[in-house]
């Protein structure tokens, strides 16, 4: 694809600024985000080998939360190397190089509302029809919505990016943010983006309000089914890691609808990139602890892991 820009020059690559208007603070940044980003590659990498490893945790939640282990890894993985390295130097990306980013984050993070969609549907069914359970997920109905999740994200920002690729970049070429997001990218078009804008908001709308509702709708059967239950200990155990799971996933998807459904709601570059940080890093970094925080299943196999690890080390 051609870059045209206004003048003679083409434009080749774009400059992510990232936190470029607090320079001083950006080893300390450099240094807090590496932490971070290896805290969220290691403790979904534990995850997914505990789920793998221990024949206890071959069921279908935990088959959910491998995949959202590994999504949260790759998610990571396309936006955070490039924004630590803006805390050193210019960080400098190819044009296509940027629409490709785009693309892997836009539709892993489509993914991830899907299928947090469907792991509170899972629990919705598991805790309202605990004998019907195993007939209503088994193996082939879990595998099918797994790849129906990772084909439906990819296909979606896929349709994106198609029209985005018809734009025309004139300059400046300077990002005003720590990855190659859509709006700040629509705004260095200087063709008319109006069927990028509109197809993306439509697309925004439903992706992350009919996933949103169905998880709201699923948690309220949830509570309507703890709360038949005999007051005790056998309900605050469901209050309390429904509220954790709600908390977080409200994070997730309401930073996502104030800057894809309702971007006028975030007036400051700033602000935009602090509302990134929370799905981009935050919710990566609490979803694991999240959904294993209380679960003796997940600690008994990770025991297991390090115990061997320990076990197999020389002296």
């Amino acid at each position: 694809m051609e870059i045209v820009s206004k003048g003679n020059e083409t434009i080749t690559e774009f400059v992510l600024l990232c936190f470029c208007d607090i320079p001083e603070l950006h080893l300390l940044f450099f240094i807090v985000f590496t932490v971070v980003y290896a805290s969220i590659v290691i403790g979904n990498m534990l995850i997914i080998v505990a789920v793998i490893s221990s024949q206890r945790l071959h069921k279908p939640m935990y088959f959910f939360l491998a995949n959202l282990s590994f999504l949260e890894i790759l998610y990571t993985s396309t936006v955070m190397p490039k924004m630590l390295e803006g805390f050193l130097q210019e960080a400098a990306i190819s044009v296509a190089t940027c629409l490709l980013q785009f693309f892997v984050f836009g539709s892993l993070a489509t993914a991830e509302c899907f299928l947090l969609a469907v792991m509170a549907y899972d629990c919705y069914l598991a805790i309202c029809y605990p004998l019907y359970y195993p007939l209503l997920m088994g193996p082939r109905w879990c595998l099918g919505l797994v790849v129906t999740v990772w084909f439906s994200g990819f296909m979606v920002d896929g349709l994106v990016v198609a029209l985005m690729a018809q734009l025309r970049f004139c300059g400046p070429n300077h990002i005003d943010h720590f990855y190659c997001d859509f709006m700040p990218l629509v705004g260095l078009a200087c063709s008319d983006p109006r069927v990028a804008q509109v197809t993306t908001f439509i697309l925004s709308v439903v992706c992350l309000s009919v996933p949103f509702g169905l998880i709201l709708t699923s948690y309220v059967w949830i509570m309507v089914a703890v709360l038949r239950v005999p007051a005790g200990a056998s309900r605050r155990k469901p209050f309390s890691t429904c509220s954790c799971h709600l908390a977080v996933v409200s994070t997730f998807y309401g930073t996502l609808m104030a800057l894809y459904t309702a971007p006028s709601a975030v007036h400051s570059h700033l602000l935009s990139k602090i509302f990134s940080l929370l799905y981009t890093v935050v919710t990566p970094i609490f979803n694991p602890v999240i959904y294993t925080l209380k679960n003796k299943e997940v600690h008994q196999a990770l025991r297991r892991i390090l115990y061997i690890k320990q076990t197999e080390a020389p002296d």
